[in-house]
């Protein structure tokens, strides 16, 4: 579309520009063709980020970004122009030919704005644009669905927000939970790497479960059946009986779990590893707490002052060691504070807050795990108690309240690994290319998989995944 400026102003304001049906350079110099003139303006006015904008008070600049929210003062304009980077507000004067183009400028349009930058005081932050040049690229329908300017009592409720996520996720709030997202797995990933960790990336169409056959999502594949991955437990499994001993991986998981509660989804990102030559399941637990203590310190350092200022959270990197209590010893905490068990080889998610609470108490932490959970509440593949073969070498790691990870030690054993199969009644057939992993060697190892939408909601203090995903995906929600 067409740019304007201030005649008066076209001298200073840019070095090219598009003025009463001409082209102009500021050495005023004519040119005719309009794609040389747009690429030497956009080779002289390169774009500034909002939050590079309010250390170049005085300097011109071009700013482009979202019409955050526009009004009119009498012969004045504010435009809050809202980028990645931040917000910052920038004034036209009616004097400006760009002036009239604010009238009928609808929220949420992408603009281009140049101008010169100036301390105000009264501006948030300190400093504004005085606007000689408004470009629109793309004119917003001004009936938003939803309200993306954040009022403290406009807010849609969260099925009208996930219905139009792309519109909800522009709201600075959720660009900092990505944020949060980018450095927690760059801390997953750096203290992995430095351990001697390697990456792979596992096959996510099966042809059977990895967690049983409970909560598989079957699709077509040619002439058979195939299922998507539960985790990729066979496959890091795999990794140690290859020798790579050392293996992570970040991808999707899939869950066909009729579960309509605050934490749970039918698709989500998994944090998985696992380890050759441990000794026992403590060894993957010690790991795994010097691992989410780099995670959130990476939160920390790179986030957490807008954090603090945006949720109202102070991020404590968590001391060292975690807490740890079995499973028996936590029933008896919870039955001391008469709240009712389900079943006794595992706890119910009041059970986990209330463990919670009474660790944060007793040890002034967040975290805790809970160990040796019986057989009847763990898959065949985890390793058995020498001591009391009804135990497992097995762990949950609770994070606030809430169960963020699942380890063990596994058997890697053949013949014992196939019993405890027969045990569980598992058709052997179907997973006998995952036991012939275990037929020609393979260190003992363990392992665990984490979900990293529960550790953000919970760092951030939230009560839903679905404010930390993406694009959550749920029994009754497959769009956007």
């Amino acid at each position: 579309m067409q740019s304007f400026l201030n005649p008066t102003a076209r001298q200073t304001a840019t070095r090219f520009f598009y003025f009463r049906g001409s082209y102009f350079d500021n050495q005023g110099g004519f040119r005719q063709n309009k794609q040389e003139a747009s690429v030497l303006k956009n080779k002289i006015m390169e774009r500034t980020l909002v939050s590079e904008a309010f250390k170049k008070a005085g300097e011109e600049i071009n700013l482009q970004g979202f019409v955050n929210n526009i009004r009119h003062q009498g012969s004045i304009a504010f435009i809050e122009l809202r980028d990645r980077s931040g917000i910052m507000q920038a004034v036209v004067m009616k004097s400006s030919e760009a002036f009239d183009l604010t009238k009928n400028l609808s929220l949420e349009s992408v603009v281009s704005l140049s101008g010169k930058t100036k301390e105000e005081k009264q501006a948030p932050g300190g400093v504004e644009m005085e606007v000689a040049e408004i470009e629109i690229l793309s004119l917003a329908d001004p009936e938003l669905p939803i309200p993306v300017l954040d009022k403290g009592d406009n807010e849609s409720n969260q099925t009208a927000r996930m219905n139009w996520r792309y519109l909800d996720l522009r709201k600075p709030k959720n660009n900092l939970i990505f944020q949060v997202w980018t450095a927690m797995e760059t801390g997953f990933r750096s203290y992995l790497i430095k351990e001697n960790f390697i990456q792979i990336h596992s096959p996510k169409m099966m042809s059977t479960g990895s967690e049983g056959g409970a909560e598989l999502f079957e699709v077509k594949y040619f002439k058979r059946k195939a299922f998507l991955a539960q985790s990729p437990q066979f496959y890091k499994q795999m990794a140690q009986s290859a020798g790579l001993e050392r293996v992570f991986e970040i991808g999707p998981v899939f869950r066909a779990d009729p579960s309509f509660t605050s934490r749970h989804a039918t698709e989500f990102t998994g944090f998985d590893l696992e380890m050759s030559f441990i000794k026992d399941h403590h060894d993957v637990m010690n790991l795994q707490a010097e691992l989410l203590a780099n995670m959130i310190s990476e939160v920390k350092k790179v986030c957490g002052k807008n954090v603090q200022e945006t949720f109202k959270v102070e991020l404590n990197v968590p001391k060292l060691p975690f807490p740890k209590v079995t499973i028996a010893e936590a029933k008896k905490m919870l039955a001391e504070k008469k709240i009712p068990s389900e079943t006794d080889g595992d706890l119910s998610p009041e059970e986990e807050r209330v463990l919670g609470n009474i660790i944060k108490e007793r040890d002034d932490h967040d975290i805790v795990f809970v160990t040796d959970y019986p057989i009847s509440n763990r898959p065949f593949y985890h390793m058995r108690d020498e001591k009391n073969p009804q135990l497992t070498k097995s762990y949950d790691l609770l994070y606030k309240g809430v169960e963020i990870t699942t380890g063990a030690q596994r058997e890697h054993r053949y013949e014992i690994l196939l019993q405890q199969a027969k045990e569980k009644n598992i058709d052997i057939k179907d997973i006998e290319h995952y036991l012939n992993f275990f037929k020609y060697g393979c260190p003992p190892h363990g392992g665990f998989g984490m979900g990293p939408a529960r550790v953000v909601m919970k760092m951030l203090n939230l009560e839903n995944i679905r404010e930390v995903t993406y694009l959550y995906r749920g029994v009754k929600r497959l769009t956007p």
